[in-house]
């Protein structure tokens, strides 16, 4: 029976060189200044820092599919990609430029040993200004299997938690809304997992009164509108988080699954218990606070360094 092993992570703003030939000249000037100090060096290394963890998940087998967000175009997820060098594996990408006013966007690095791409999505988020779109690519495993996934990076709290929660508020509402038209389209046993950096935890009314999310296994088996259970919830407990602001463990990278992969009726069945948060032991600072050891750029560049999130890993049998 095979078994998929699927992340997801933040690589914290995994941009091109400064004034690459692939930027826009209104995203040049949006990024003025800010990449002082980019260049072709400090973006190898920051690639060969990601590609050193993403080759050490699964058993230092690397995921089976990676959904990644803050990459700015196909040549950076290239660099990743051809920086990951595992034997055996035969790694594609899905990509879609979105609107995002910084230009970072939401793809998937996947397997073509196990999954093929049948079609791919971009949902715009209709806000007052641009925000990455939610990202859809619907797969079909080895054993013919549909597996939909949803790439999600959530307007960030940036300024005041309170002040941008309703932009959260409005992704959450898209999140449902192409959640019931999947649905309707390929039935309500359709397997999926929504995943990525939602910039709110599985608590806040965000998730769980707009995007329709559940923690009690039982009120998604049972419902018969669109939830889906949030897998992050055990971890709580944990006191660690996957991105950690003032010393505070945050929950804000997570996995909403969708009522077939609880009861096997989309013939893919979620380990539940097998959500967890991948911290090896170079990514995490020593000290009081086990928080991410960020890559950083200008002035707290740190070349040692990985990104300012923890990456996020589940498993999924057939």
């Amino acid at each position: 029976m095979p078994n998929y092993y699927v992340a997801f992570w933040n690589v914290e703003n995994l941009f091109d060189v400064v004034n690459s030939p692939r930027r826009t000249d209104k995203l040049r000037r949006v990024l003025d200044g800010e990449l002082t100090g980019w260049s072709a060096s400090v973006l190898n290394r920051k690639v060969q820092q990601l590609a050193s963890i993403i080759r050490q998940m699964n058993q230092d087998r690397g995921p089976d599919i990676l959904g990644v967000c803050e990459v700015e175009n196909d040549y950076v997820l290239r660099l990743l990609v051809d920086n990951l060098n595992i034997a055996g594996r035969n790694y594609n990408i899905e990509h879609h430029d979105m609107s995002d006013r910084r230009g970072i966007d939401v793809a998937f690095i996947y397997d073509q040993n196990f999954f093929t791409v049948e079609g791919q999505f971009s949902h715009f988020i209709v806000k007052s200004t641009a925000t990455r779109d939610l990202f859809q690519v619907n797969f079909r495993t080895i054993s013919n299997n549909l597996l939909i996934l949803i790439g999600n990076h959530w307007p960030s709290r940036r300024g005041s938690q309170y002040e941008t929660e309703p932009f959260r508020i409005i992704a959450g509402e898209t999140l449902a809304y192409f959640h019931q038209r999947i649905r309707e389209v390929q039935g309500n046993d359709v397997a999926v997992i929504a995943m990525g950096d939602f910039n709110d935890e599985p608590f806040n009314r965000s998730i769980v009164k707009h995007a329709l999310c559940e923690k009690i296994r039982a009120k998604i088996t049972k419902a018969k509108s669109p939830k889906f259970l949030n897998l992050m919830w055990p971890l709580l407990g944990d006191g660690i988080g996957t991105y950690y602001h003032d010393n505070n463990p945050n929950m804000l990278d997570q996995f909403l699954v969708s009522k077939g992969l609880l009861t096997g009726n989309s013939n893919i069945l979620v380990r539940q218990d097998s959500a967890q948060i991948v911290r090896f032991p170079q990514m995490v600072n020593s000290g009081t606070y086990p928080t991410p050891k960020k890559y950083g750029r200008g002035s707290s560049l740190d070349r040692n360094g990985f990104s300012d999130h923890f990456p996020i890993a589940l498993q999924l049998s057939e």
